[in-house]
Order: C-alpha cells, then structure tokens, then sequence
C-alpha cells in the first residue's frame, strides 16, 4: 500500500515553492521504488478564499489520514484586516495543535559553498550545524487567557498568557536529547528563568530528563544571551531546545548565519514521527509570482519528511547532495547570490537539482 502526502502550497510564495519540491519529491519517489500518493488541500488564505476559515473540516480530515504534510507557506496583506480568529495563521496554529505536532525541529546548516553569503564573517561561521528543537503546541501563542480590553480610564490593554506543563516539557526535552545523541551530545536549554514562572518550571524539568541521559552534555542560557552568543560564536551550539516564542525568535536569526532563511527546512513531529514539513521562511508575498523565491529550504523539508517520517535515508541524503551539487555549480537565487555565482530563478533552481538528483 502507497504512502499518501497532503500538499498544501499556501499562499504568497507557497505555491511556486511547493511546486519545485514536488518536482523532487516525485523524481526521488520514482528513483528508490518509495510509491508515494500526493493529494493536494488548501490552508491559510487560500482556504479562506474558498472555504471561509483557514483550515477546512474536510482538509483537517484529510491531513489525520495522510502518513505526511508538505506545505508552502501562509498569510499575505490580502488577509490582514479580516476577523483574526479567522486570519491565515490561525490554520497554520490550529493544524499542528490538532495533529499534535509538539516537536518542531529546525536545523541551521551553513553550506561551504554559501559561507560569503553569511552577513558574519566566514571564520565565525564555517562548519555550523545546529539544530534548533523547538516546543510548538504549547506557550504563550495557544495559551489562555487572552484579550484586548479598554479600562475604566478609556486606555487599551492587551494581554496573553504563557503556560507550559511539566508533560509538554518533558517530552520536547526528550525529543531534544534524543537528537543530541544522534549529533554531538550536546545541549543547550535556552529559557528565561530569572523573570519566568514558567521558564523556571521548563529548567527543572529539563534538569530532572538529563538524568535519564547521562551521555550527553547539558547546559542553560537565558535567551537574551542565547541570542547575543548565536552572533558571537554560533558553532558553540549543537543542539538547542526551547518553548514556542524563544524558538520561533531564534531560528529565524540562525537563519541568517547560513546566508538566508530560504536554505532552512523545518519538520514539525507528533510522538509517532508523523509529521508537517515546510519551509522556516514565510509567504514571502512582495515576490509571489516572480520567480524570485528560493525553493531549496522548501525541497530540503522534503528530504526532512524522508529521514524522520519514512525512515528513507538513501533518499534523504540524494536530495541533500543534489542540493550540494546545484551550489556547487555556482547557482545562486537572489537572497544567496555573490559575486561570480550565476543568478537563477525558482523554476530553474528546482529543475536544476532534479538534473542532479538523476544523475545520482
């Protein structure tokens, strides 16, 4: 029986990415005998557009039967002024909440090929890989209470509540040392337990899994300084595990360390390494349509899908070296470009790494 894969492109830039990770997806299932299936559902503003809400009955139905998620990205000004219960990222935020996607693994990788592109110099960057392990059901963006109330005096206030139970940190932990084991067991728990109820129930739950791995190197910072030292000596790191809102901070300015965010793929994963894969960057919307968007961190989340949920790792490392290949020929789509390097768009970036994908 084929496995079956929910594609859903999103909107703003989703669409055009998503279409050059399929390309690959397709080739890669043709090469190592996989069988995949691939139906295709709408989130975000895409599906407000056609069904009303961000995320549809029928298509939340079709993503528990499926054995994967890819999806592109979501949101774009065309969706800002609605309802924000009904905006594109409260899809986004209700699929993984529904199909129980706790452990959102990020990992930033700097491709030798891509070291200039780095806004750090070369020497501070060359040889990164870190993995960034990010609790993403719980904490501040699903907690409650949450509203905007005017006081008595006329003013307006905003609140939001940042919750997390020993369970949802237990497991994210776990999640994070299991990794470390497979890397450098090493960890770094990034919280703010100096002025955090929560955070300082994150830090002795972590203390107390450490001791299940004894093998592998625990250490804490708070996440002012985590983010200070992922400028001043990144490569410290192998792998760093934190709640929803430090995480989703600090992956996107890790991105930066590898040339661009449009080279960072992301796995989202229930306890069963079912799993939601996409790109870390956005919709991207002031380039939609042109051609300009880079496909690679969409087209290496599929490479992620082969690895975490399918357990397909000659196919896995196929893809990653025909990534390799394609920067070594000196292809550069505009957020990677330098000097010397050939400037190409998204199409011919996808296609380009499935040429070298057969030739493997």
């Amino acid at each position: 029986m084929s496995k079956k894969i929910l594609v859903l492109p999103g909107d703003g830039i989703g669409p055009e990415i998503i279409r050059e990770a399929v390309k690959v997806l397709e080739l890669a299932s043709e090469k190592f005998n996989l069988g995949y299936e691939l139906v295709e559902g709408e989130l975000g503003g895409a599906a407000i557009d056609k069904h009303g809400v961000p995320l549809a009955d029928s298509t939340l139905a079709l993503a528990r039967e499926v054995d994967a998620v890819l999806l592109g990205a979501v949101g774009g000004p065309k969706w800002d002024n609605i309802d924000v219960a009904i905006r594109p990222e409260r899809g986004l935020l209700k699929i993984r909440s529904e199909l129980g996607l706790f452990g959102n693994l990020r990992p930033a990788i700097l491709y030798p090929q891509l070291a200039e592109a780095s806004t750090l110099k070369p020497e501070v960057v060359s040889g990164l890989d870190i993995l960034i392990v990010r609790e993403l059901t719980g904490g501040i963006y699903f907690g409650t209470p949450r509203d905007t109330v005017t006081l008595e005096n006329g003013e307006r206030m905003a609140y939001d509540t940042l919750p997390y139970s020993e369970s949802e940190i237990r497991r994210i932990a776990k999640v994070g040392f299991d990794m470390a084991r497979l890397r450098n067991k090493k960890v770094c728990s990034v919280d703010k337990a100096n002025v955090l109820d929560s955070s300082r129930l994150w830090r002795e739950v972590v203390n107390e899994v450490a001791k299940e791995y004894p093998d592998v190197e625990l250490s804490h910072q708070y996440v002012d300084n985590a983010a200070m030292q992922l400028v001043r000596a990144p490569k410290q790191f192998d792998v760093i595990v934190t709640d929803n809102l430090f995480g989703d901070i600090l992956s996107d300015q890790a991105s930066m360390l590898t040339g661009s965010i449009g080279m960072l793929p992301s796995a989202s994963l229930d306890s069963n390494n079912k799993g939601m894969y996409e790109p870390s960057h956005g919709s991207a919307p002031d380039i939609a349509g042109q051609d300009l968007a880079n496909p690679l961190a969409t087209i290496l989340s599929v490479s992620m899908m082969l690895r975490y949920t399918f357990n397909q790792l000659a196919a896995a490392d196929a893809i990653e070296q025909a990534v390799s290949d394609v920067l070594d020929q000196g292809l550069r789509t505009g957020d990677i470009f330098s000097a010397g390097m050939r400037k190409v768009g998204t199409t011919e970036m996808g296609d380009a790494v499935v040429a070298a994908l057969a030739k493997l």
